[in-house]
């Protein structure tokens, strides 16, 4: 991640790389094809980071989180195959997508796999409260996706509907890496609620920066401008437009959003009206609160080298360009 030096968990990233690696080593070998192609893909790695460090400052000293921190890569990986199959992604992280190079059938099944696999490994486990804190994020992402996709085109999607979707879909994920990594290391108290809450906010401000890049950013940071309007997900920034529109502008931006295929004209209509209503300032600033709770969250803990990490983190998330 730039401008940030994690020198002191490099060896246990790079063991993390190995345990994903070997746990793609099977008969078929287009499995190890499909995920390697997503994991290899330039991802900043900020969840298995998350569950290391988290780990690492509630005093953790055995090498349990480093197959955790796998399994967290393993689930994000699985929701990127799906996710990309399900939008008709043409980009992913600057490149082709895994459903452009390999079909939409191969992603589907090798996501399946990676679900599969994730908690075979956490089984090995043999803890209640670990297994459960991955299914309980898992089970609210898929509520997340059926969400998102309910409420694709739909014009009268709220700000507090955006939120849950959010939250379920991105956020929850960053949430169970910071609680596990308490967990494994026996701190299921305050520890582990405020690493939680730290988790959840974190990934409320990483999708939030996400949308809000979407509709500033260009093919250098790996997507399309407006992909998100191209594909009806009705994100914060068009959400604040539409909140604050008036009837016409409203109606012109609900024709297009139905639109099979967008203009140039078109995009550049509704971007100048997300730039007149301040609708990109508008969601940075609740990225930034977000960000503000998060470090709040912290507060519970002394000051340390992992704490200064995990405050380096939630700022990146504000700071990045991807």
């Amino acid at each position: 991640m730039q401008n940030i030096s994690f020198s002191y968990v490099e060896d246990e990233l790079k063991k993390v790389e190995e345990e994903l690696e070997t746990h793609l080593i099977t008969e078929t070998p287009l499995i190890h094809k499909v995920a390697k192609y997503v994991i290899s893909s330039g991802g900043k790695r900020i969840r298995p980071i998350l569950l290391i460090v988290s780990a690492k400052i509630c005093g953790y000293e055995g090498g349990g989180h480093i197959s955790l921190a796998a399994v967290i890569e393993f689930i994000h990986t699985a929701t990127l195959l799906h996710d990309d199959v399900v939008d008709n992604a043409p980009l992913r992280r600057g490149k082709s997508s895994a459903n452009i190079i390999f079909g939409n059938e191969a992603p589907v099944l090798v996501g399946d796999y990676l679900f599969a696999k994730s908690f075979k490994i956490l089984s090995a486990f043999n803890n209640l409260k670990i297994i459960k804190a991955y299914s309980d994020a898992t089970t609210l992402m898929a509520e997340g996706e059926v969400k998102e996709l309910v409420k694709t085109a739909d014009v009268k999607t709220t700000e507090e509907d955006y939120l849950d979707i959010i939250i379920k879909k991105t956020a929850v994920l960053f949430a169970c890496a910071s609680q596990v990594g308490a967990i494994i290391a026996g701190k299921e108290n305050d520890f582990a609620r405020n690493l939680y809450d730290y988790g959840l906010n974190i990934g409320i401000a990483f999708q939030l920066m996400d949308d809000a890049l979407d509709y500033i950013s260009d093919e250098e940071f790996g997507k399309f401008i407006g992909n998100d309007l191209k594909e009806g997900k009705l994100t914060l920034p068009l959400i604040h437009t539409m909140e604050r529109a008036d009837k016409k502008e409203k109606d012109a931006i609900s024709k297009i959003i139905y639109k099979k295929k967008l203009t140039s004209n078109d995009l550049k209509m509704v971007l100048g009206l997300i730039k007149n209503y301040g609708s990109i300032d508008y969601t940075v600033s609740k990225a930034k609160e977000a960000i503000e709770k998060a470090k709040k969250n912290l507060d519970i803990f002394p000051d340390s080298d992992y704490k200064t990490s995990l405050i380096d983190i939630a700022n990146y998330i504000i700071e990045r360009k991807l």
